[in-house]
């Protein structure tokens, strides 16, 4: 009886986060949908989004800024790789909402298991991975980006976010909250092949190399986003077709 108790408490509270998720997705939308978005990049054949998409790459930004692509790149078919904790439910029921694929597991736990299920399933998907997720340290990249691009023969792209004056929580990544109807700016890295067979030594040149290059191009998305010029490359950072939020 005790048992029947807790599985029924347990569904309650899962039906409980998932219509909040449901709620938290519908104004998220309409929250993102206010803001002046732009973007401007290296490479945009690795925008999901473009005509010129070429190929799958393996998308890599800051935990602080996981709001942003949830948001703007609905519909677009991406995979995203969820931590198994419980508490990042709220986040794989909000991606899926908006189109998104999600695979759970992370770079320290779970990540074989994430592996194998997209290369059975999502293999033609281009996959979006929080390197310093999903406890920290904060703007630290993992090896394990490293190595999941090494072994999915996936590109690395780097990602910087921005947004204009943010509200900031107190969590350990300092979660960024954008303003109503204010700049948002992305700037879309290089891609960046990552070889197999790699020893230690190489894995930790990569991801060194990546981390500095994420804090280069973050710095350069919020300050865009603070001063609010204009580029001669910059789009619009309009959503993919978005998938039926009905």
């Amino acid at each position: 009886m005790e048992g029947f108790a807790k599985d029924v408490k347990k569904k309650v509270s899962n039906y409980g986060m998932r219509a909040a998720a449901y709620l938290l997705g519908r104004g998220l939308k309409a929250w993102m949908d206010t803001m002046d978005s732009r973007f401007s990049g290296y490479d945009f054949s690795a925008d999901v989004s473009s005509s010129i998409y070429t190929e799958p790459v393996l998308y890599v930004h800051w935990h602080e800024y996981i709001l942003l692509p949830t948001a703007v790149r609905r519909g677009s078919g991406m995979t995203l790789l969820v931590s198994e904790h419980r508490d990042a439910n709220w986040l794989g029921w909000v991606a899926e909402d908006f189109g998104f694929r999600t695979v759970r597991g992370s770079s320290t736990k779970g990540g074989i298991k994430a592996i194998l299920r997209f290369r059975k399933e999502y293999r033609d998907s281009s996959l979006v991975v929080v390197p310093d997720g999903p406890k920290g340290p904060r703007r630290v990249v993992s090896q394990g980006c490293i190595q999941l691009s090494s072994m999915l023969r996936m590109p690395i792209v780097p990602v910087g976010m921005g947004f204009h004056r943010p509200y900031r929580a107190k969590s350990w990544d300092r979660l960024a909250i954008p303003r109503l109807s204010s700049r948002v700016r992305l700037v879309l890295g290089p891609k960046i092949t990552i070889p197999r067979g790699l020893d230690d030594q190489g894995i930790e040149s990569y991801r060194s190399c990546i981390e500095q290059m994420l804090h280069v191009l973050t710095a350069d998305a919020e300050s865009w986003a603070e001063d609010g010029s204009t580029r001669v490359d910059e789009r619009g950072l309009f959503p993919a077709p978005p998938a039926s939020l009905d």
